[in-house]
C-alpha cells in the first residue's frame, strides 16, 4: 500500500520506492531504502509526517504514493 493510506502509529517496512533515480538517491540519503522501517506520526494537510531510524521527515503527498509499504 502507499505511504499515504498507511496506518499511522504502525510500524511498516518499505517494499518498493516509484521514483526516478535521482530522488531515489536522496530518499536514501535520507534513510528510506528497501526494507527500512518507517512509522507515520501524523498525516495533514498533504503531508505526512514519518519516523525513521532516530529521524523525522516530512513528506509531500506526491512523494508519500510513491513510496510502498507493508
Amino acid at each position: 500500500m502507499p505511504l499515504v493510506v498507511a496506518p499511522i502509529g504502525r510500524e511498516l517496512r518499505v517494499v518498493k520506492i516509484m521514483t526516478d533515480d535521482k530522488t531515489k538517491k536522496h530518499l536514501e540519503n535520507l534513510g528510506i531504502t528497501i526494507s527500512s522501517v518507517i512509522t507515520i506520526i501524523s498525516q495533514s494537510g498533504g503531508s505526512t509526517i514519518c519516523s525513521i531510524k532516530d529521524g523525522r521527515l516530512a513528506l509531500d503527498r506526491n512523494l508519500a504514493t510513491k513510496i510502498l509499504v507493508a
